[in-house]
């Protein structure tokens, strides 16, 4: 296998590389005044297996736009398959078209995809699991939530309850209280628009008393977080901690964060290029050994559903 990776994940293909234990191949990105992209291979690619690890956030449409040149520069470069690793898929919010007059954004960058010649798709965590039905090539949607639980297992948290921040992660909040053999709570949250700011209507079960557990799959304002986690203390929790896969954390968020009552937050490297610095109580938990364990078995031809079993 060949493992590459772009601007947008350069520390996380590092820790990809250390798990397969292999060397990182060569590739430089330039970018210029006009604000164009060029991409360059620096090692000979024809016919072998390429795997390329880039996440696209910070800034979301250069990186995408990265990723789109690097796979075609792979495909001109004979290489026999190109694997796209996309830790944070960006576009993933833009799944439906919930308005007039808008773009189904996440299908757009699904037929760009493929039509710049990736043959698979790794990602983690998509928003919108259907989004997996845009693409016409197989992709694989990994859970960070073992990683996740891993760490909350460790802060061994006495009579704790996971709540899902919306009815939407519900489902999935469900699977991390099995995990951590706790009961669920739910919080019935209202969006109004797209100012990225969310109030928390009431809690959906017994958190008086409790240590409280969010889990989300990402957080770009720390608006919800922050609002979830003061509705919770107002309702008699004891604390309250958070882990959340993408930790995009823009502008005011880390503020936000810092000035909640949340005492720890858990997030993956995914995204690693933060515009600004992380508040003191996050902790960053590295998803590579998924990642690499992934890349591992697509390369061999086994199961991927089989590291969740």
């Amino acid at each position: 296998m060949m493992l590459f990776g772009g601007s947008g994940s350069p520390r996380l293909t590092a820790r990809v590389a250390d798990y397969l234990d292999v060397t990182p191949c060569r590739g430089e990105t330039l970018r210029f005044s006009d604000g164009n992209l060029f991409v360059r291979i620096g090692d000979n690619v024809r016919g072998q297996d390429v795997y390329l690890v880039q996440s696209t956030v910070f800034p979301a449409n250069d990186n995408f736009m990265e990723l789109l040149f690097w796979i075609d520069a792979f495909r001109r470069a004979s290489a026999a398959s190109v694997t796209a690793i996309i830790p944070y898929f960006s576009y993933a919010k833009g799944d439906k078209k919930d308005e007039p007059r808008v773009s189904i954004r996440a299908r757009v960058c699904a037929d760009a995809i493929e039509v710049a010649g990736a043959d698979r798709i790794v990602t983690v965590d998509l928003h919108a699991p259907q989004i997996q039905g845009f693409f016409h090539k197989p992709v694989d949607n990994l859970y960070a939530q073992p990683v996740l639980v891993e760490r909350l297992r460790a802060l061994r948290l006495d009579d704790a309850v996971v709540v899902a921040p919306d009815v939407g992660f519900a489902k999935a909040a469900r699977q991390y209280a099995k995990a951590l053999g706790t009961d669920l709570a739910i919080a019935d949250k209202e969006r109004l628009a797209h100012d990225e700011r969310a109030h928390v209507r009431s809690v959906i079960g017994s958190v008086a008393g409790r240590q409280a557990i969010v889990v989300d799959d990402f957080t770009v304002s720390g608006g919800t977080l922050a609002s979830v986690a003061e509705e919770l203390v107002g309702l008699g929790a004891r604390g309250v901690v958070a882990a959340v896969t993408h930790g995009v954390l823009t502008g005011e968020a880390c503020r936000r964060i810092a000035d909640s009552p949340i005492e720890r937050l858990f997030i993956t490297d995914t995204v690693e290029n933060h515009p600004t610095a992380l508040a003191p109580q996050v902790e960053v938990v590295s998803v590579a050994p998924l990642l690499g364990e992934a890349i591992r078995r697509i390369h061999r031809r086994e199961s991927i559903s089989e590291m969740f079993a």
